[in-house]
């Protein structure tokens, strides 16, 4: 289905925004609810369902928070994500240097955690039960973790050099973080723990003469401005203004030397991709100036180009029921790739001329009536 997916003619997502949509994130309990934060801090709910039933339809706004609501974030909004256990709650995160715990409810915020310099990133686990932490990327280089029962920051993790750009929760395991940074690094971090670093990412393996100019373990060569794990966990997507793709093997820190090309990366703040999930093999969908690249993850492939927005892509996000992608994009525009449907019979051949084989078994009349059987 990923192989096939196309821009749907037949579904739009309504326009609301009227400045570039920034990020994207479908809830996890039923895949039905998106959020979209834009670079004027609007923030809309969207429902992906079709209640219509026709073939055609939009995907209707439920909720904004607009310019005029009282606490509509004052900048960019840089981050969106659906609490990941029920979708009583959001969270977004600004330019305007604070993070909105929200309650979906009443459109109101539950809290408000406010830090010294924007804040480019945060994440929740999907898939801890054990704490509450968001971990925040600010301009600081000191990443944050607060505590959502709390709203107070509950400690922070030390050891970058820059600004840090992305957050990633493992979703195999609730207390490892990765983080990544302008200053070139992905660092893997067991909140748990005093000194918190389990390791720092390093693209040569160990493996560099001592005389190399480069910093010693760096991921990449530039900003790093992107991370995604693997569904399992067990894999690191990163991404940097090296115009590099890496992926790392999340639990020995080893740098599996798949090679994606160039894959052109301009943006000065965090860039949200996305990896597919229950497909095989794994697809991930990298914004590529105004269109979506799709590689296959393990090999490196290029893919496909998916093109459609008129200006930058700016983050995607997967919708693993129905293997569909959304995009957003500085043209205002969320656009929905839906796989292409198969090859429909051409009209003038009935159904009873095919030979059998051509029917989907699940769409034959499985009833006996009882003159056969008679």
């Amino acid at each position: 289905r990923v192989l096939s997916l196309e821009l749907n003619k037949d579904r739009d997502v309504e326009r609301i925004h009227g400045s570039g949509i920034n990020t994207l994130d479908i809830e996890p309990v039923e895949g039905r609810y998106m959020l979209s934060g834009g670079s004027d801090g609007v923030i809309v709910l969207y429902d992906l369902e079709n209640l219509s039933r026709k073939p055609s339809y939009t995907c209707k706004a439920l909720f904004t928070v607009g310019r005029s609501h009282p606490d509509v974030h004052k900048f960019s909004v840089e981050t969106v994500q659906w609490y990941p256990h029920d979708t009583g709650m959001f969270t977004s995160s600004s330019f305007d240097k604070t993070l909105k715990i929200w309650d979906t409810n009443t459109l109101q915020p539950a809290d408000i955690l406010h830090f010294e310099g924007t804040v480019y990133s945060h994440h929740m686990s999907p898939v801890a039960t054990k704490h509450c932490l968001i971990a925040v990327g600010t301009k600081s280089p000191k990443v944050q973790l607060c505590d959502l029962k709390s709203g107070s920051s509950s400690h922070i993790l030390q050891g970058h050099r820059q600004e840090v750009l992305a957050v990633s929760w493992s979703p195999r395991h609730e207390y490892i973080l990765a983080t990544g940074s302008a200053d070139g690094r992905v660092k893997l971090w067991d909140v748990r723990r005093a000194s918190g670093c389990l390791s720092t990412l390093d693209q040569h393996n160990g493996e560099k003469s001592k005389a190399s100019s480069e910093a010693a373990n760096t991921a990449h060569n530039g900003r790093v401005n992107g991370l995604c794990y693997t569904h399992d966990g067990l894999h690191l997507l990163t991404i940097g203004t090296d115009d590099r793709m890496r992926l790392w093997n999340s639990s020995t820190g080893e740098n599996t030397l798949v090679n994606y090309g160039k894959v052109c990366n301009e943006s000065r703040k965090g860039l949200k991709f996305a990896i597919s999930c229950g497909c095989n093999p794994e697809f991930a969908f990298v914004p590529y100036g105004s269109t979506i690249a799709v590689y296959t993850v393990f090999t490196g492939e290029l893919i496909t180009m998916l093109r459609g927005h008129y200006s930058t892509v700016n983050c995607c996000v997967f919708q693993p029921h129905f293997q569909e992608l959304y995009s957003g994009s500085k043209d205002c525009n969320i656009l929905a790739w839906i796989p292409a449907p198969r090859e429909p019979v051409p009209d003038d051949i009935s159904e009873k001329s095919l030979p059998e084989q051509h029917l989907n078994p699940a769409y034959e009349d499985a009833w006996s009536s009882s003159d056969d059987e008679g």
